[in-house]
């Protein structure tokens, strides 16, 4: 059946750079410290402010005590076991983090920037037992939407992965900090 629309529809491509560092720790203690710096999404707290209504104010310093280095832990799922009944070895934790008060920043000029907020993140461990941590550059992701002001939120976002990065004492690729 033919649907009719007087709508019309937009393709969009873009390139997104997929950064991957190696890390100088061990799978389970970058695990460790990574979850460690970006605690998880205090859902009680914030469906509290939701329910008495509460000022975009208060919601920014719930975030800021949730977020001690501005990122946020969404959503987790060790992959792993489930992989090797495949018979891969390969370990691998897959997160989406981010920070919704810099998420709003974007949102106001284009809800759909949710797409991509929060963000995609990988722990794994290849079959040397070498640990990777692997993300999309945010601004190469947010500066798709052309819009000024996305695209700044989004190279803002590379400054805070990047010191992020240096807090877990991992490598920080110039991508992240040469913008």
């Amino acid at each position: 059946m033919a649907q009719k629309s007087n709508g019309r529809i937009e393709t969009i491509s873009h390139q997104v750079d997929r950064l991957t560092v190696q890390v100088d720790d061990s799978f389970d203690e970058f695990r460790n410290r990574y979850e460690q710096a970006v605690p998880v999404f205090q859902g009680e707290r914030f469906a509290a402010l939701i329910e008495k209504g509460a000022g975009w104010q208060s919601v920014l310093e719930a975030t800021a005590e949730n977020a001690p280095h501005d990122w946020i832990l969404y959503w987790s799922h060790d992959f792993t076991s489930l992989m090797r009944l495949a018979g891969d070895r390969g370990r691998c934790v897959e997160y989406l983090m981010g920070n919704h008060a810099m998420a709003q920043k974007m949102y106001r000029y284009n809800p759909a920037i949710l797409l991509y907020a929060p963000l995609r993140t990988a722990i794994a461990e290849d079959a040397d037992d070498v640990t990777w941590f692997t993300f999309d550059q945010p601004s190469t992701r947010f500066g798709s939407f052309n819009t000024p002001q996305i695209t700044k939120v989004g190279l803002e976002l590379d400054h805070k992965l990047a010191a992020l990065l240096q807090h877990l004492d991992a490598l920080v690729p110039t991508a992240l900090t040469d913008c």
